[in-house]
């Protein structure tokens, strides 16, 4: 549906100076959006039933041109989002204009895209777009250019920079890849045009040799979740035996990545029934624990135990306040069990190095294996595509996930 977009006299607000407000109003049907366009004026100087300046106003020609500025800008967005087939209401066809109008070069948009991140408390992949700037930063020397800038041949000097100070092939695929996705965010986001896209001629697929494999057997699983910790060290080490109970528990807790096990708390468990939102994805997870992952939870219940508790010793209330602070906390934690688990996977004679990620690939590796539906599995996950799940493996009702974890042990 067309919106009207025309710019009014908002009588009824007085500012200081006595004069009122010059808006920007969108309306849509019944929707309405109102946008000040920081300039003010007298009551008396305007002609309210044309909508504009009267003529003895003294700036009624520089005020026109603004206003029609500002108006052919909305309307110029709200054509282009036609065109594309876009969906938009009042508010965020304003949305789309500002992003369009303040992040047209390349470095105010990346830095954009980190504050998003960074409210939306995704601090992971907020680090990872802090690492793309730097990067393209130290390349380019300037970010202050527009996203058509970045073709082919700067992509290709890019990665002639990048192999010059001796990146790996991983590390330039991680480096174009975070590229690639700024660019994808900008183009949904009606910074750049899809047609000036270079990664369709700029292939990144091949800097990528082959899949590490991440996922290991039902058969070592087991191994895992039965071996007896005092034959690895001489003396009772809490790391090594919470590495081992959260490894089993995320591998029998439908493949919980360990910042969602960190944020667990007693009040997601109701009738030993998991009830979360995933920190990533903010996709919905439910599911019934197997008694072997309610084993693990008892084992760190206390006596005094609060609904709003932490399940898991990795974050605690009074030191891991801010949302960094416990980023950093539990980042420090799984580098521990990371270092942990090596150790108990060169004493099972595992060919795989162990991580955390692999009890998560290990989760989807052995239901695929079991026959069971790669969109239930995905669903499991909360992933928010197939492709990605697709990528870890080589809507359901909640007894189905159920059912398929029954294949788990």
């Amino acid at each position: 549906m067309d919106a009207n977009i025309g710019i009014i006299c908002f009588k009824s607000k007085v500012l200081a100076n006595g004069e009122h407000p010059l808006m920007l109003r969108i309306s849509q049907g019944k929707l309405r959006y109102f946008k000040s366009l920081g300039i003010s004026i007298k009551a008396s100087c305007w002609n309210f039933d044309k909508e504009e300046p009267k003529r003895n106003y003294p700036n009624r020609e520089q005020l026109l041109s603004i206003m029609n500025q500002t108006r052919q800008e909305y309307v110029n967005m709200m054509f282009e989002l036609k065109a594309l087939g876009k969906d938009f209401t009042p508010q965020s066809l304003a949305e789309y204009v500002e992003r369009s109008c303040n992040k047209q070069n390349v470095g105010d948009y990346i830095q954009y895209i980190i504050q998003y991140m960074t409210a939306e408390k995704r601090l992971g992949n907020a680090k990872a777009y802090i690492s793309c700037y730097n990067s393209v930063l130290r390349f380019a020397g300037n970010l202050d250019i527009p996203f058509t800038d970045i073709d082919v041949n700067w992509l290709k000097r890019y990665e002639l920079y990048l192999r010059k100070r001796g990146n790996s092939d991983n590390t330039i695929g991680i480096r174009m890849r975070e590229l690639r996705a700024v660019y994808n965010k900008a183009i949904e986001d009606n910074v750049v045009n899809e047609k000036y896209y270079p990664f369709v001629k700029f292939k990144i697929s091949h800097y990528r040799k082959g899949k590490c494999k991440r996922a290991i057997t039902k058969a070592e699983i087991h191994k895992i979740m039965n071996v007896d910790l005092m034959e690895i060290t001489t003396y009772y080490s809490p790391l090594l035996h919470l590495t081992k109970d959260l490894f089993s528990f995320s591998y029998l807790g439908c493949g919980m990545n360990m910042i969602d096990i960190a944020y667990l708390k007693y009040s997601d468990i109701i009738n030993n029934r998991i009830c979360f939102v995933r920190h990533k994805t903010k996709q919905p997870i439910t599911f019934q624990l197997l008694p072997q992952a309610v084993q693990i939870v008892d084992k760190y219940r206390k006596p005094d135990s609060q609904l709003n508790d932490y399940v898991f010793p990795i974050l605690d209330r009074n030191f891991h306040i801010t949302e960094q602070q416990q980023y950093d906390r539990i980042r420090k934690v799984i580098k521990g069990m990371n270092k942990a688990l090596k150790k108990i996977g060169a004493h099972l004679d595992i060919s795989i190095p162990l991580t955390t990620y692999v009890a998560r690939h290990s989760f989807a590796t052995v239901l695929k294996r079991s026959g069971v539906n790669i969109a239930l599995i995905s669903e499991s996950l909360g992933h928010t595509s197939l492709s990605t799940t697709q990528y870890y493996l080589d809507s359901f009702e909640n007894e189905q996930i159920d059912e398929a974890m029954k294949n788990l042990l």
